[in-house]
């Protein structure tokens, strides 16, 4: 056991709990618990989403899949940063004009009907558990590595932590722990940047020429197609990584924690930038945990090379560093994880249990208990998917929460914005084809079925050979959302359209 690594977690741990004890002092009503009662300023939220953003994905997931496959795994970085200029300019200000919230508030803005509300509720559970499974898949990898506790017990510890977080602080606990952890991951990435950077004499050229001897790959590590054999296999992740963030409800909501559409999109400027700078060193990671920590030692210590980034710190900056990254990753995780236990229960709580079983008549105390068992039923669920993942690496299994959200979420956002004719029965086709086709495409694909032993959750030759479903999915959704609407006999009203299409734009309701 790393034993500063170890007092490094219980101080993160407890500073994190502190701050939930005090939020939980102010989260009364239904407001408090989901949204912070909108009290974040924009560069609050900004922080708080880049820190919902950078997940075990962007910082164990990435620098990992660079490491091991180049080129190839530099992709990521480029879909997750160029992902927000979708979320800037289509969706932030809208959702936060239409919406309350959830995402369901704002589709049912325009359709008020509750197969509306109930399927959007269950997509947003069914993309958070998804996501969900990919943060807990880190957590276990990395505290086995640091504490050498068993990964089963190191997926407890985190689901445990992640659900009193959510139960007892709600949105404000939530935010400001991903507030920390965003400053935390940006100085310990800076750090190692910086320290890989002065290896290579801080220059570009001579970085770039030594990784062509650095790794197994040889030359063609700074090349594509190491890991993406097939074009449509790097389309497919590209188009999923680009449009998923959009239809992400643990991001989606972070836009009801503001007070109007002006801060809404102050706060993904400030977000876009963090994240931007994040992304860019994440080149330096992945080079300098392939330069300075090597294959063997990557994949011996996860299969997935999801402790790259941890093993890299201690190879260039020795016990402390290691432990403080590890920290830090840590940290990343509970932030994350909290936010999707948040999105999957409110969803539960204010869409299914208050207005579709208590038809809006449950009050403020009774949708928030039904939102704390709501997390703790999530938890759980997540929890035992996780275990059947470990060998995964996480920046694929986020991808593929990506993929589900741009199916099954993206479509429905962009039609009840921008189509006049788009009606009750195109939201619910195109959110359902939209799931149903992604999560059938995962379930028979490369990452369920592998003939080799070990390399997948089962054994045996898939159906589908794409890793990400995205290339396929995204048109499903699209196509049953306007097929939906156009065998339908049912017309909305034009007139709602009108309403909806200014309230979208300007925040102004008119009758």
């Amino acid at each position: 056991m790393n034993v500063l690594a170890f007092w490094l977690f219980l101080i993160i741990v407890g500073l994190t709990l502190v701050i939930t004890y005090y939020a939980a002092k102010k989260t009364k009503t239904t407001s408090d618990f989901y949204t912070a009662d909108s009290r974040l300023t924009g560069w609050q939220n900004g922080l708080a989403i880049a820190g919902d953003y950078m997940s075990a994905a962007s910082f164990l997931g990435i620098a990992g899949m660079i490491a091991l496959t180049g080129f190839d795994g530099f992709f990521y970085s480029i879909g997750f940063l160029v992902a927000y200029l979708v979320v800037l300019y289509f969706v932030a200000e809208p959702l936060r004009n239409l919406g309350k919230y959830t995402l369901a508030d704002m589709i049912t803005a325009r359709f008020d009907n509750k197969k509306v509300r109930g399927v959007a509720a269950l997509n947003t559970m069914a993309i958070s558990t998804f996501y969900m499974i990919a943060q807990l898949v880190g957590a276990g990898g990395l505290i086995k590595l640091l504490l050498g506790i068993d990964y089963t017990y190191s997926v407890l510890i985190v689901g445990i932590l992640m659900t009193i977080y959510v139960v007892f602080g709600g949105m404000t606990a939530t935010s400001w722990v991903q507030i920390i952890k965003a400053v935390l991951l940006m100085i310990g990435t800076f750090i190692i940047s910086l320290i890989v950077f002065s290896k290579f004499d801080f220059n570009v050229m001579k970085m770039f020429t030594e990784m062509k001897s650095a790794t197994p790959l040889g030359e063609s590590f700074l090349n594509p197609g190491n890991k993406f054999k097939n074009p449509l296999d790097m389309i497919s992740l590209n188009l999923a990584l680009v449009l998923g963030t959009a239809g992400l409800p643990h991001i989606l909501i972070r836009f009801f924690t503001v007070k109007d559409a002006i801060t809404a999109r102050k706060s993904v400027v400030y977000a876009t930038w963090i994240i931007g700078i994040f992304y860019v060193m994440t080149i330096f990671l992945g080079f300098g945990a392939a330069a300075f920590v090597g294959f063997d030692k990557i994949t011996a210590a996860d299969a997935g090379g999801n402790m790259a980034a941890p093993l890299l710190a201690k190879a260039i900056g020795g016990d402390f560093l290691f432990a403080f990254i590890s920290a830090v990753a840590f940290a990343t995780i509970l932030a994350v994880v909290a936010g999707l236990v948040l999105s999957a229960a409110s969803a539960f709580a204010h869409d299914f249990y208050s207005n579709i079983i208590r038809r809006g008549q449950a009050t403020e105390k009774e949708q928030v208990v039904a939102a704390r068992w709501a997390s703790i039923g999530v938890a759980v669920l997540s929890i035992l998917l996780a275990l059947f993942a470990q060998k995964l690496n996480v920046a694929f299994l986020v991808a593929l929460a990506f993929a589900v959200a741009a199916s099954a979420n993206l479509p429905v956002i962009l039609f009840t914005i921008f189509w006049r004719r788009f009606n009750t029965a195109g939201a619910v086709t195109g959110m359902m084809f939209g799931l149903i086709s992604s999560l059938v495409f995962v379930a028979i694909g490369p990452n369920v079925w592998s003939p080799e032993v070990g390399k997948a959750i089962l054994v045996g030759k898939p159906l589908f050979n794409l890793a990400n479903p995205g290339i396929i999915s995204i048109p499903v959704g699209f196509i049953g959302a306007i097929m939906g609407t156009l065998l339908s006999s049912k017309k909305e009203d034009a007139k709602k359209f009108d309403e909806i299409l200014v309230k979208a734009n300007t925040g102004v309701h008119i009758q």
